[in-house]
């Protein structure tokens, strides 16, 4: 199989933590895998030298051709929400899209996409701080300002730095599987999976309850998924009000308790499915979801495909099929 070439842009003033994110993914060698890693390269999006955010300087080996090849292109960021990219770069990233390279934005990256017009009538989103100026400049994107990333299918965009981070960990699961993608965030040392759809800017990014209780509940619910639980019964597990328990859910991941455990049993129901020796009925049961039933309309929900096809997508070879096959 031909390796999956990933490219990431760079450019002057580039964004050292968000190209920074790039290389580390994807870039490193992953024998204990086992599977077929991606190829990488870095291009320059213009000529002149490139310097980067904290003194360095960034030597590309390759000029914007290499986007031609391009399977993944990611641009990890750009150095001015306002300056139109060059007109040489916008009219590559034309180009692969139509030929149907995948485009990946994070946090101001997003503008390079809108500014080449491959955004228009498609959902995106960016740092919260971009996200209005965004929808303003290019009225044609469907702006989800609150978004950690947004999977238009050919296009992703992330948010903020660190949810570029959670949206490069989605690809990886998108291509190789949750065993895989959690394999990877295990190695970076970093929670394995975070929807997109989780609010970028919570006031709380951790519980600070009295004495973790918040905290402990999240673990023993991700310890005990099959069991019957319900606001009530979690508010009694963690010795709170119901109310208590949906304020300090909303405030620690911006989800309400319910809807934060169904995501956490789909994740695990992915995994599951990775493996072809558990029937889907009792996939719904060690998930929590007590019928397939359940299990489908929510995984869909969630994963934009149903458990069998997830199931045959991954049992059959780790292999990187377009996404909706």
């Amino acid at each position: 199989m031909n390796q999956h070439l990933v490219v990431a842009l760079a450019y002057d003033q580039l964004c050292t933590f968000e190209f920074g994110c790039t290389v580390e993914l994807f870039a490193l060698d992953r024998p204990e895998l086992d599977v077929s890693w991606y190829a990488f390269a870095v291009c320059a999006a213009e000529p002149g030298p490139i310097r980067a955010a904290g003194g360095i300087s960034v030597l590309a080996p390759f000029d914007l051709e290499l986007l031609d090849r391009a399977d993944t292109i990611i641009i990890p960021g750009w150095r001015d929400a306002d300056e139109l990219p060059p007109p040489a770069l916008l009219d590559k990233i034309r180009a692969a899209y139509l030929r149907g390279a995948r485009l990946c934005s994070i946090c101001s990256g997003v503008f390079v996409l809108a500014a080449a017009g491959v955004l228009d009538g498609k959902r995106a989103t960016t740092h919260w701080r971009y996200a209005e100026r965004l929808a303003q400049r290019y009225p044609a994107i469907e702006v989800e300002a609150d978004a950690l990333y947004v999977d238009a299918g050919q296009i992703i965009t992330s948010a903020g730095s660190a949810a570029g981070l959670d949206m490069l960990l989605h690809l990886v699961r998108r291509d190789y599987g949750a065993r895989v993608g959690n394999l990877v965030a295990q190695r970076l040392v970093v929670a394995p999976h975070r929807e997109g759809g989780q609010a970028q800017f919570v006031p709380r990014p951790m519980p600070l309850d009295e004495g973790g209780r918040l905290a402990g509940l999240m673990d023993w619910l991700r310890a005990h998924p099959a069991l019957p639980h319900t606001v009530r019964s979690m508010a009694q597990r963690a010795a709170m009000s119901p109310r208590t328990l949906q304020r300090q859910f909303q405030q620690a991941s911006g989800l309400g308790p319910v809807d934060w455990l169904i995501r956490e049993r789909v994740a695990i129901a992915r995994e599951l499915l990775e493996s072809p020796h558990t029937p889907l009925a009792q996939v719904a049961e060690l998930a929590g979801f007590g019928s397939e039933e359940s299990l489908r309309r929510h995984f869909r929900r969630l994963v934009s495909t149903s458990p069998g096809a997830y199931r045959q997508r991954f049992c059959s070879g780790l292999e990187i099929l377009p996404e909706g096959q």
